[in-house]
């Protein structure tokens, strides 16, 4: 049986004449290039443990198969706004599994998004904890709901985005959680 024991998140932008070589630039900027990813979905294993890229990195090898939580968008008309996000919800009970969550849109910022992508990984986190919550809330009336609940201990994002090439080159943004054994 394989259950990550680590996951680490990075983010990317690249450009190129090409959508697929933005892409394949893309994953260069956020060093996954070297490696094969497998998407899969959004759970964040029980006692799994946030590392930073730099020591996460230092686990892999290139080509070896890595699986992760990404979100990619992409955009060859100029100054088009694009983003790339995924938010992650940590319970506090360790025993109990939490969520990341893919978001990519168009015209909105970083901080729109990742608030966005985080928020939608609290809500997928407080619906299996029973914590009631009214998704009409704010963004931050929704945060301080789960945190005086006290059963998500910690909530984040990250988040890629860039404006649409004015030359109309193909833009592509990543963002990704690295899930590792």
């Amino acid at each position: 049986m394989y259950v990550p024991q680590s996951v680490f998140l990075t983010k990317g932008v690249g450009k190129s004449k090409e959508q697929l070589t933005s892409f394949e630039m893309a994953l260069r900027n956020a060093s996954m290039a070297p490696f094969n990813l497998v998407s899969v979905s959004s759970i964040y294993p029980a006692g799994c443990k946030l590392i930073s890229k730099e020591r996460g990195l230092k686990k892999l090898a290139s080509g070896q198969i890595v699986h992760a939580v990404y979100s990619k968008n992409s955009t060859c008309e100029p100054g088009r706004m694009i983003t790339a996000s995924i938010g992650l919800a940590i319970p506090k009970d360790v025993n109990a599994y939490g969520y990341l969550s893919e978001h990519h849109g168009f015209g909105e910022n970083a901080e729109k998004a990742g608030n966005y992508a985080e928020d939608l990984a609290a809500e997928m986190l407080a619906t299996i904890l029973g914590v009631d919550f009214d998704p009409n809330l704010s963004w931050d009336e929704k945060r301080e709901l789960w945190n005086i609940s006290g059963k998500i201990v910690k909530t984040r994002n990250i988040t890629q985005s860039a404006t649409g090439d004015k030359n109309g080159l193909w833009t592509t943004v990543i963002a990704a959680a690295i899930l590792l054994p």
